[in-house]
């Protein structure tokens, strides 16, 4: 079975939408089923090539604004791909309706993951933009996909709001387990993308208000990531002149594990967050979080493997106090929770099996 993974864009440039499609990439080929990569070209897809696991990609040269994801040859490169199914990766670009052309002209079914773009607080930006993409080929496309992919409860009402489907595919995304370090300094990190939705203004003002604990305590943030011209120069005006903050830039591959491994928490006070990867990458390392109810991991509140704050910057502060109060014990029972969550509801061997199933399903006409 070939099993497309559409996508508006092919780097890092795309965020955590690329780091799923690149996991789902593996899965799909551990399935022994064959992914065929499908998006549009930029800077960095060259390099980032590797991440896709080796197989088929279709890097397509773009045409007009980035924003629209148009490819001129997009239609035709699905039409060519044979594919058995096309799974959607993201949603409000030009690959909407390539996708759902490409299912009117086979018959064959279209999966949707919207990965967080039908949460209340984005549909609240671009307004303009959505409007247009709704009316062109937005809402057709919802209607005619085969079903829509929900990586969490809140997410699947979010559909549910948005589109009038019900029946929405529920499935995590997967993080391998890394295992906790032992050996922690007094680091809080945030990584992830340069973006005003991750309130990364929120976190530096909470950590300003919160030195007078932290302080004596040599206690550092160090915030990854990468994002827009003018919102990295926008966080590194804000930094200046703070020695106890860094900005790192991008981080990947042993890098970023050694920066999570290091860390006591990872914060991430977002406004709206599909499923994060970051967290989910901080868990299998057994780094406790600090993060919203926006990330949409209940679950790491229940178990005590994060503890939550609000979008505020006193409320981001508190949670700092309390996470570095916390004794060495409580903070490896945090380290423990962390780990275990991953194990049992995040790892490969688990989410492949809901994959297995789901793809099965809709191949099958269920």
């Amino acid at each position: 079975m070939r099993i497309g993974l559409l996508s508006a864009g092919l780097s890092r440039l795309n965020g955590g939408v690329f780091e799923a499609v690149a996991a789902q990439a593996g899965l799909v080929r551990a399935l022994g089923m064959e992914p065929v990569v499908i998006g549009l070209a930029d800077s960095y897809s060259a390099e980032d090539r590797a991440r896709l696991g080796g197989g088929e990609v279709l890097a397509l040269s773009p045409a007009g604004p980035g924003m629209l994801g148009y490819a001129p040859g997009m239609a035709r490169a699905l039409r060519a791909a044979r594919l058995d199914l096309l799974h959607l990766h993201g949603i409000w670009t030009a690959c909407s309706a390539a996708a759902s052309g490409w299912a009117r002209t086979t018959r064959r079914p279209y999966l949707v993951s919207p990965h967080g773009m039908l949460d209340p607080w984005i549909l609240g930006r671009g307004r303009l933009k959505k409007a247009v993409a709704g009316a062109l080929f937005e809402r057709s496309s919802w209607r005619r996909a085969a079903a829509f992919h929900a990586l969490t409860d809140d997410e699947a009402a979010d559909i549910r709001a948005a589109t009038g489907r019900d029946g929405t595919i529920v499935i995590p995304n997967a993080v391998a387990p890394v295992g906790a370090s032992a050996a922690r300094t007094p680091t809080v990190v945030y990584i992830g993308r340069i973006h005003p939705k991750k309130n990364l203004d929120g976190l530096i003002d909470g950590w300003m208000l919160a030195r007078d604990t932290l302080g004596p305590l040599g206690a550092r943030l160090r915030i990854a990531g990468w994002g827009a011209e003018e919102d990295v120069a926008a966080l590194r005006g804000k930094l200046a002149g703070n020695h106890d903050m860094e900005f790192l830039g991008p981080v990947y591959g042993a890098q970023k594990a050694e920066l999570l491994e290091a860390a006591a928490f990872l914060a991430l006070p977002s406004h709206s967050e599909g499923l994060p990867v970051a967290i989910l990458e901080a868990w299998a390392a057994g780094t406790p979080t600090i993060m919203t109810r926006h990330c949409h991991l209940p679950q790491g509140f229940v178990r005590h493997a994060a503890i939550e704050c609000g979008t505020d910057a006193q409320s981001i502060a508190a949670a700092l106090r309390s996470g570095f109060a916390k004794t060495g014990a409580e903070h490896q029972a945090m380290a423990r929770a962390a780990a275990a969550l991953i194990e049992e509801e995040f790892a490969p061997a688990v989410v492949s099996q809901h994959w297995r199933e789901a793809y099965r399903a809709l191949l099958g006409g269920g």
